[in-house]
């Protein structure tokens, strides 16, 4: 994994010339995955673009489905903060901090969430991105 200074170090999972998938620091497996040119609105992207973009979020949410099973994946687009196509691919559970609400809302309880294997995980969707994109 390498990082990018220009999104506060996140770690580099994957990039090609067409998209970029980071790790965002947080108590659960949550992904980013951006479109590498500088286009503010979905219908904006190519329809390669808006291909890559779909396939690169299902292979991740299976991924994720799989390693951590998870009690729910939210995939979630806004662009206020960073007007940038990327969608945010998260695997939830119900004792996480902020179940139901969004990661980015209200907290609701301490969690006790261990997830020690994101590295490996990162790995894992690497090597899949990798086969399936290129």
């Amino acid at each position: 994994m390498s990082t990018n200074s220009n999104e506060q170090l996140k770690p580099i999972i994957y990039y090609n010339p067409v998209i970029k998938v980071t790790l965002e620091p947080s108590e659960i497996p949550w992904l980013i995955v951006n479109i590498q040119r500088p286009v503010k609105e979905m219908s904006q992207c190519t329809q390669a673009e808006k291909s890559m973009l779909f396939d690169a979020l299902d292979i991740i949410e299976k991924a994720m489905l799989s390693h951590y099973q998870p009690d729910k994946i939210n995939i979630a687009s806004f662009g206020n903060v960073l007007p940038q196509v990327h969608c945010h691919i998260m695997a939830r559970f119900h004792h996480d901090s902020f179940f139901p609400e969004p990661m980015w809302g209200s907290q609701q309880r301490q969690s006790t969430l261990q997830i020690d294997d994101i590295d490996c995980f990162c790995d894992q969707v690497h090597q899949l991105l990798t086969h399936a994109l290129e």
